[in-house]
């Protein structure tokens, strides 16, 4: 079995986000940036079918130079090879057209995606490549197993979960329950070293539509000042008068 993980590459959630040139820009200044955790659930998962079911497995990004180090951090975990698409992630169905081409030339049988990135939350681009491919798509995905050519999933769906019977080629959108946090991997020395040997491939893009720009960034407002209250009776009429909820 031939898998592809699509990786992203995301701001550590503890990092300070500003933006800069009349906040039309994103300030990657001092930024720490890791794999997208939605990607790592599925990178681990595909490192379980690596292991169990000898498939091999390809990590792929849209991205320029500064996201190699995640990469190879992708590839110390145990991918067998990398491939970038050189050029900056601008949208979300920008990059879906760049991760199928890539999909559509490798022939891959399973595409693990993240069911979306923490950063814009855009949550659209496996559907694209889904819809671009024309093959099955299970999003929310938090269960797969596959035998032979047939695949069986588990998703979460309004009020419970759903189980999917399907068949490859599949493409899926991955988040936590895919694996847990706790069978996320740390690469050790040796495949740090590995790592630095491994293939990783710079493609230009393909002539792909833009349909979206980004035009503004808002930081979310200051919370208000808090005030206490020092009885029952008190409570309740500052949140009759003021905050106007009963």
């Amino acid at each position: 079995m031939k898998i592809l993980v699509c990786i992203s590459n995301v701001p550590d959630t503890t990092s300070k986000i500003n933006f800069t040139d009349n906040d039309t820009k994103f300030d990657t200044a001092g930024v720490q940036f890791v794999i997208n955790p939605n990607d790592e659930f599925g990178l681990t998962r595909a490192m379980w079918f690596k292991e169990k079911q000898s498939a091999t497995v390809h990590i792929a990004t849209v991205g320029e130079a500064s996201v190699e180090p995640t990469m190879r951090k992708a590839l110390a975990i145990g991918a067998d090879e990398a491939i970038r698409v050189n050029a900056i992630p601008t949208d979300g169905f920008f990059v879906a057209q760049q991760l199928a081409n890539i999909a559509k030339e490798g022939a891959y049988d399973l595409i693990i995606a993240g069911r979306e990135s923490i950063d814009y939350n855009g949550g659209m681009v496996p559907g694209i490549m889904a819809s671009l491919l024309d093959i099955n798509f299970v999003n929310t995905c938090i269960s797969l197993d596959v035998d032979g050519t047939s695949a069986t999933a588990l998703r979460e769906i309004d009020g419970g979960k759903e189980k999917i019977a399907t068949s490859l080629p599949l493409i899926i959108g991955g988040q936590k329950g895919l694996v847990e946090e706790s069978d996320l991997r740390i690469p050790n020395m040796r495949g740090i070293m590995m790592a630095r040997q491994k293939k990783l491939t710079v493609i230009e893009p393909i002539d792909a539509l833009n349909a979206t720009q980004d035009t503004k960034f808002t930081k979310p407002a200051a919370k208000g000042a808090v005030k206490l209250a020092s009885s029952v009776d008190e409570l309740v009429t500052l949140l009759h008068n003021e905050a106007k909820v009963i």
